[in-house]
């Protein structure tokens, strides 16, 4: 019972920090404050009384509309608030209270603002991934669970947390400018920096877990949206939020799909 109150608590948590990226996500591309003015209706501009801005329930309770006037409220207002609480109630789950659990809930609030902007804007902004860069390199020896500790196969040999992070970003970052040097049309400058973040974050072999998992459901969403008639070929899609995607799964599953893999591995050697 005390765990389910604590992961409604957590969910809570986040759907209040979705609400905030919301706000990022509008204001931080046109280079606006994040905390002023108020958050007020795009329409009538009318200020936003602090009843309609509980997480989740005022959306509903407005049905997806301006008190004062008929402007729709973005849907993506609710997805965000919802995605972003069960995001924080998941890893609560995984991680428990704790120091680890605090860095979780910050790694998935910035990948979900990148993924939003970058969705939007086609943008992934310096003001976001550089300083998360530098917090990340400081955090990293604090925090060894977020590098996932298993530096080499089978467990059998550790790098520190902060080599096995600073190793799996440089790496992720030569990775993606060796294919944007091949290929330029296809890489934004942001997608290479943000890589090299998503290393110092997840580490190493959580990396190869992000970069899979944005491959595959980049592409997966790609073949179907040309299937569909959405779009063509020569259309830009933007990977960053494909690459928040498979940062949020290394995250919060990235262990166990590692444990998966060493113990197929291990079945078939045996």
């Amino acid at each position: 019972m005390i765990e389910t109150i604590f992961a409604l608590f957590a969910f809570s948590m986040g759907a209040s920090v979705g609400s905030f990226l919301n706000v990022v996500a509008d204001r931080l591309p046109p280079g606006k404050s994040v905390v002023t003015p108020r958050s007020h209706c795009q329409r009538c501009d009318r200020p936003i009384p602090a009843r309609d801005l509980v997480p989740i329930l005022s959306y509903l309770q407005l049905r997806g509309r301006c008190r004062y006037c008929p402007e729709k409220i973005p849907a993506r207002v609710f997805s965000v608030e919802v995605f972003t609480g069960a995001l924080f109630a998941a890893a609560y789950i995984k991680f428990g209270w704790g120091a680890p659990l605090i860095a979780a809930w910050a790694g998935v609030a910035l990948l979900m603002a990148i993924a939003v902007i970058d969705l939007e804007h086609r943008l992934i902004p310096n003001r976001l991934v550089i300083p998360a860069v530098a917090v990340l390199a400081v955090l990293a020896p604090l925090w060894p669970e977020l590098g996932i500790e298993r530096a080499l196969v089978f467990e059998q040999a550790h790098l520190s947390s902060l080599t096995n992070s600073v190793a799996a970003g440089g790496g992720a970052l030569l990775v993606f400018l060796a294919v944007k040097a091949v290929y330029p049309a296809g890489m934004g400058a942001g997608d290479v920096k943000m890589a090299g973040m998503l290393g110092l974050l997840v580490g190493y072999p959580g990396i190869a877990v992000a970069l899979w998992t944005a491959v595959v459901v980049g592409g997966v969403v790609a073949v179907a949206l040309l299937a569909l008639g959405g779009r063509n070929r020569k259309d830009a899609m933007p990977f960053g939020p494909f690459l928040s995607a498979g940062g949020i799964f290394a995250l919060l599953a990235g262990t166990e799909i590692i444990d998966l893999y060493f113990a197929a591995s291990d079945r078939l050697i045996g």
